[in-house]
């Protein structure tokens, strides 16, 4: 027999990357145990981002986990001309140091790594940034642009 689809689904209101996955042990009498921490950046590309860190046994779990923890650290910005930021904001979270500066239309996203992840699912269509710290670690560099992110004034 033939269903007819249905006609209310409702879409996911979020996009989502994963921007880390570590396998992450914990040595215990008998051995090691392996578990997985996902970073998970979810975004709604109209000036709603948020970043999520989880751990679980797999990694669908840890997945999973991660982006239901980015919804609830979901931060609302302002964007100029819904293309922008408004002005040049500089931010610091542990060793990562993130410059994220305004840029005239049609100049594009010119940021890399887990930056360039988070601006684009903020919404964020021309800036120009610079990771002025030297961690390569996504995570560090992912909450240092939400905070600069946070810094922005409408």
């Amino acid at each position: 027999m033939f269903r007819q689809p249905e006609k209310n689904i409702k879409r996911e209101e979020f996009n989502d990357k994963v921007l880390d996955l570590r396998r992450v042990t914990r040595v215990v009498a008998g051995g090691k145990r392996f578990r997985f921490r996902a970073t998970v950046v979810v975004g709604d590309e109209k000036g709603r981002v948020g970043i999520g860190v989880a751990k679980g046994l797999d990694v669908a779990q840890a997945v999973a986990k991660a982006k239901s923890a980015a919804k609830k650290n979901i931060i609302k910005i302002g964007l100029k001309d819904n293309r922008t930021v408004a002005h040049e904001v500089y931010a610091k979270y542990s060793a990562a140091r993130v410059l994220v500066k305004p840029a005239n239309p049609g100049h594009g996203l010119r940021a890399g790594g887990a930056v360039r992840s988070v601006l684009s699912l903020a919404g964020i269509k021309d800036a120009t940034t610079k990771c002025l710290g030297r961690t390569p670690n996504k995570l560090t560099n992912a909450m240092a642009t939400l905070k600069a992110l946070k810094r922005l004034k409408a």
